[in-house]
């Protein structure tokens, strides 16, 4: 008996190597499984979606609802918004030379960020929706997974070290020149990007490793890692104690530098017998905690829980926070509740007329 099944699994392996040009250790693994007595037969079938690299299947945003075509709009016409308003945003600081502070350069390099995340996520989830396709290719889901974790790591690092010179703004305002020069900020900037590069390396790297049989089927409107691992027939568990970990170092530990630096802020605005100074101080942090309350916490609720835990409608909700609403938001606050930006804005408007 054991040799009749040792010499069935044999022909299995056999048929499988002749239609993949190259045979890999996993197909090996799972043959191995089938010799050694497994309870349920491993067929050729699995085996070939064992080891073949196919496309994934991503379910959509709006799959879920009747509202779908409503919805989308909505989406769309938020995405073109969030578009034009960081393009402008960016014009406008390299326009004016008045916005060439340190400020405005961090402000800048968030901008990109949201555009980066933005034209990463929503073009192919447009593209799907508009041609009722739901295909992903695994280059275009490894270079989603690749953008994502890329720029929401950078972004985590580059609020920090905003809360961090407002800090420095407001309770050591003499120093500031000093202690915020062009060679500290581009140094702060450099780093944040290089930790979100780091971390996207180690994430696509990681996911990729994974083997994902039968399975295909991604139940977001676009590849994370938390979603693509739900459908990974491999034990994740150890990767998502190390994702747990980086979450602790990349969203807790700014937290951390945030609360403390506005902390600071307010008791030194509490002091502040300028009743101007005190008001264009709160609104400048007050429209920084925003963008923070909204970003950290769609983050937190995506990743540090375990991707067995939440539930797809779950992802869906908390992801829509930092890759669709919040690059949306950043320019409107930034701009409509900052007088200098308006008056740059209105210089632009004047010279143009004029022209």
């Amino acid at each position: 008996m054991t040799r009749n099944k040792s010499h069935t699994c044999r022909l299995e392996l056999t048929a499988v190597e002749r239609l993949t040009p190259h045979p890999t250790l996993k197909t090996e693994k799972s043959a191995a499984k089938c010799c050694l007595g497994s309870s349920s037969r491993v067929t050729t079938v699995e085996l070939w979606n064992h080891t073949t690299i196919m496309n994934f299947l991503l379910s959509g945003l709006f799959s879920h609802t009747p509202y779908g075509f409503f919805l989308f709009s909505l989406v769309l016409l938020a995405s073109m918004a969030s578009l034009a308003g960081n393009i402008l945003f960016l014009f406008l600081i390299q326009a004016n030379v008045h916005l060439h502070i340190p400020m405005y350069f961090f402000l800048s390099q968030l901008s990109i960020m949201d555009l980066t995340m933005m034209c990463s996520v929503v073009p192919k989830m447009a593209a799907n929706f508009l041609s009722g396709s739901k295909i992903i290719s695994q280059g275009a889901c490894g270079a989603q997974i690749f953008l994502v974790v890329m720029v929401g790591g950078a972004e985590c690092f580059l609020l920090a070290v905003m809360a961090y010179d407002r800090y420095v703004a407001v309770c050591h305002p003499l120093r500031y020149s000093v202690l915020m020069n062009w060679k500290v900020c581009s140094l702060m900037t450099k780093a944040s990007w290089m930790g979100g590069v780091a971390d996207s390396v180690i994430n696509v790297s990681m996911v990729f490793s994974f083997p994902y049989c039968s399975s295909q089927e991604v139940d977001h409107f676009f590849c994370e890692v938390p979603a693509l691992l739900r459908i990974s027939c491999a034990d994740t568990l150890l990767f998502e104690d190390f994702i747990y970990a980086c979450c602790i170092v990349m969203l807790l530990l700014p937290i951390g530098v945030i609360v403390a630096s506005y902390a600071q802020v307010l008791t030194a605005v509490i002091r502040m017998p300028s009743t101007e100074g005190k008001q264009k101080a709160v609104t400048t942090c007050s429209s920084h905690l925003v963008v923070v309350g909204l970003y950290y916490g769609g983050a937190i609720f995506s990743y540090m829980h375990r991707a067995s835990s939440k539930t797809p409608t779950r992802y869906r909700a908390t992801s829509i926070f930092y890759t669709i609403l919040t690059p949306m938001l950043n320019p409107l606050i930034y701009s409509l509740k900052n007088k200098e930006v308006m008056r740059a804005l209105k210089k632009v408007l004047k010279k143009k007329k004029t022209a």
